[in-house]
């Protein structure tokens, strides 16, 4: 895939320095890890969205490789991503920007259960370019932290295919736990879907508790 000016893709970026912040970062930007920035999606990130939805192989666990139109994200998708700031505080869907480059990998979501907003989902699409970079898992231990340390999460919960291998691997290297393997309806058929979902999850005092022995084995 082609990559896009880094001035599109990320504003907090000089056109002709895309390795430079620029003085007035954005204030968007909700996480920082070692190689990524986790900002707020706008309705100029639709183009790159589409992109991103229009790959067959990203979509493959999602829809069964068919891929959503432009129509379908710009007055149904964006819409619904941004919709969770004006709902929730530091909950909702998180653009993933390589730092060194300004480069749009994909998004995360952590929101909120509807019926309890100290449970949350964790979730993730990236481009395949950034498959197997270890991305996907730095950025969710990121708003793990955050989410437990800040934001008064309870439970953090995330469900993938029971075929889909380097989901459940990212879940694993994240923090959340195995919890079960269950059927859910899906509007589209997917090999391998007749072996179900499983779900991951990770309670506050398992994060604590792993916190204090991390802490521990540094001293």
């Amino acid at each position: 895939m082609s990559l896009l000016s880094s001035c599109a893709e990320f504003p907090g970026y000089y056109g002709e320095f895309p390795y430079r912040y620029v003085e007035a970062m954005p204030v968007d930007v909700f996480v920082e890890t070692e190689r990524l920035l986790l900002r707020r999606l706008t309705p100029a990130d639709l183009d790159l969205l589409v992109e991103l939805d229009s790959d067959p192989a990203v979509m493959h666990f999602i829809t069964g490789g068919i891929p959503h139109s432009r129509a379908e994200i710009e007055s149904e998708e964006l819409p619904g991503f941004l919709s969770y700031y004006e709902r929730y505080d530091g909950l909702g869907f998180w653009a993933a920007i390589e730092k060194e480059t300004g480069t749009f990998l994909g998004w995360f979501h952590f929101r909120p259960e509807e019926d309890d907003p100290t449970h949350v989902e964790l979730g993730y699409r990236f481009r395949a370019s950034a498959w197997g970079k270890g991305y996907a898992a730095e950025g969710s231990r990121a708003l793990i932290e955050k989410g437990f340390s800040e934001q008064g999460v309870q439970r953090v919960m995330a469900s993938t295919m029971a075929v889909h291998v380097a989901s459940r691997r990212v879940m694993e290297k994240a923090g959340p736990r195995y919890i079960r393997t269950f059927q859910a309806e899906w509007p589209y058929p997917i090999p391998g879907d007749e072996h179900g979902e499983v779900e991951y999850a990770l309670e506050r005092h398992e994060w604590e508790r792993a916190s204090q022995d991390k802490r521990r084995g540094g001293e």
